[in-house]
């Protein structure tokens, strides 16, 4: 791969660019965010291939019989805002005074962090707030966030350290057999970012080349069991792996196309080649003692589905990007 020149600032100034175009927060009211930055890697040093060992179990094959889109059925009727059935999870965090979830900052336009007013904003945090709503009647001053890698997902929900993750989390059935999820509120699939001043037009072509993905994902797996035998580079945030490709430290990023698109607007420079790699379904994860949570928020991702919710937080969030919103992923129950 041709290395490209970068100026040490330049990605930085990418992003305060792209960042202060976003929209302000949540009706203007100030969200607690928990947590810092995940720091850019140092340069690979020689012979290493990783900055973390790739994550096998994300990509391990489904259970016979498993539908990882699959969730469980909403109440037939939900109960209004400040009105949660007794001593149901969502009655609890009624009473605690916040609902807590676990997101991502380095995701444009699903979760990230607006340098023009310092808050996490976009898709994710978009739902993580109807979901604060339908419980409080607003989100305002009652939805507290906290920044999360990939890797503290499953144990952050499995510790109860958070209540949900809205976090372009891909369901699939190894991830069923720790935690529960809601059913599909996005359709991904993973594709391959690559510099336009190369040839390679998709995962096919990187034989032996350096192709980063986020540690903890489901994305490095794919990477790591790609016939063509890439080098899988797993880096801490997507926008680790951006900055590798600009320093010409890796060839390519592979992970979900959504992700893919944000990166691209940030660099021009760059372009999404090849076919769809898997099919990344996005779910809200949430503890597996939490299964009338589960039903809670599947019926408020209902309500968005039938009431056109959905289909405006699209135009706010990925349709900047270009394009129509699709209709929403439809509901899949497993009961």
């Amino acid at each position: 791969m041709k290395e490209r020149t970068v100026a040490p600032t330049r990605l930085a100034i990418t992003l305060v660019a792209v960042l202060l175009t976003a929209a302000c927060a949540i009706g203007g009211a100030p969200l607690v965010v928990i947590g810092q930055n995940v720091p850019a890697p140092p340069p690979l040093p020689a012979g290493v291939s990783t900055y973390a060992a790739p994550t096998a179990s994300p990509g391990a094959a489904a259970p016979q019989g498993c539908d990882p889109v699959a969730s469980y059925r909403p109440p037939a009727a939900m109960p209004a805002p400040g009105t949660m059935p007794f001593n149901s999870t969502m009655a609890h965090i009624y009473a605690r005074g916040k609902l807590i979830v676990g997101v991502d900052e380095n995701t444009y336009l699903f979760g990230y962090l607006n340098a023009s007013d310092g808050q996490v904003e976009g898709f994710d945090i978009d739902i993580a707030s109807a979901v604060a709503t339908a419980i409080f009647g607003s989100a305002a001053g009652h939805l507290q966030l906290k920044v999360i890698g990939n890797d503290q997902r499953i144990p952050d929900l499995k510790n109860n350290s958070v209540d949900l993750v809205a976090d372009t989390m891909t369901e699939n059935c190894a991830r069923w057999q720790q935690i529960d999820f809601s059913t599909e509120y996005y359709a991904a699939t993973q594709r391959v970012l690559v510099d336009k001043d190369t040839t390679y037009q998709s995962l096919a072509d990187l034989g032996g080349k350096k192709v980063c993905a986020q540690s903890g994902s489901t994305s490095i797996a794919t990477v790591a069991r790609a016939s063509s035998h890439p080098v899988p580079i797993a880096a801490p945030g997507i926008t680790d792996c951006l900055i590798l490709l600009q320093e010409g430290e890796v060839d390519a990023i592979s992970t979900d196309d959504a992700i893919l698109a944000g990166l691209a607007a940030q660099d021009p420079q760059t372009h999404i080649v090849g076919p769809a790699l898997e099919a990344e379904p996005y779910g809200i994860g949430v503890s597996q003692g939490n299964q009338d949570l589960v039903r809670f928020v599947n019926g408020v991702l209902d309500q968005l589905r039938a009431d056109g919710g959905w289909a405006a937080l699209y135009t706010k969030w990925p349709g900047r990007l270009g394009g129509t919103a699709p209709p929403p992923p439809a509901a899949v129950y497993r009961d």
